[in-house]
């Protein structure tokens, strides 16, 4: 069985989760920047004696939300290579999704035979939960989609026509 990363749709999906991890990244990284300048230019005009209302409020809010954008997007670039790495030696897993809830999710593999007592679906939770993402992979429900363990409890999922993957934790019940 070839492995999930030489398929042409998984590269793409995989690219442009890589390129949304790198806006995240250089968005906070220019918003850190302009934070500084922005309290080097409020030092500069104190100095002069002039007081601008609200920009010290302004660098703190520039700066912090640039700490928090560079640390998402640091987190889903390693999290991307972390997937590639383990998508480059394991094969597609193809089955159904059942939703269970807005991020509780099953993926019931090829040949589930929902009548075998024994028979178990991997239970998965969304590791994100922004609403377009959760929507996106709602929409999937008793659709076919492909899925791949990529080490410990994490699954990769994705689907023809989605333009990403999406991560998923393994639960318990």
């Amino acid at each position: 069985m070839p492995a999930a990363a030489d398929d042409p749709h998984t590269r793409t999906a995989l690219a442009a989760y890589q390129a949304g991890a790198l806006r995240w990244l250089g968005g906070g990284v220019m918003a850190v920047v302009l934070g500084v300048l922005l309290g080097a230019a409020a030092v500069s005009l104190s100095d002069g004696g002039r007081r601008v209302p609200g920009l010290g409020i302004a660098v703190l809010v520039l700066v912090l939300l640039g700490v928090v954008a560079v640390a998402a997007g640091t987190g889903a670039l390693v999290r991307a290579r972390r997937w590639q790495r383990a998508l480059a030696s394991t094969p597609w897993r193809t089955g159904r999704l059942r939703i269970a809830g807005p991020a509780a999710i099953s993926f019931e593999p090829e040949g589930f035979d929902e009548l075998d007592p024994a028979a178990e679906p991997v239970r998965l939770r969304l590791l994100s939960t922004a609403i377009w993402r959760t929507r996106a992979v709602q929409g999937l429900h008793d659709g076919e989609v492909h899925a791949a363990p990529v080490g410990g409890e994490e699954w990769v999922l994705t689907a023809e026509g989605l333009p990403t993957l999406y991560g998923a934790r393994a639960t318990r019940r």
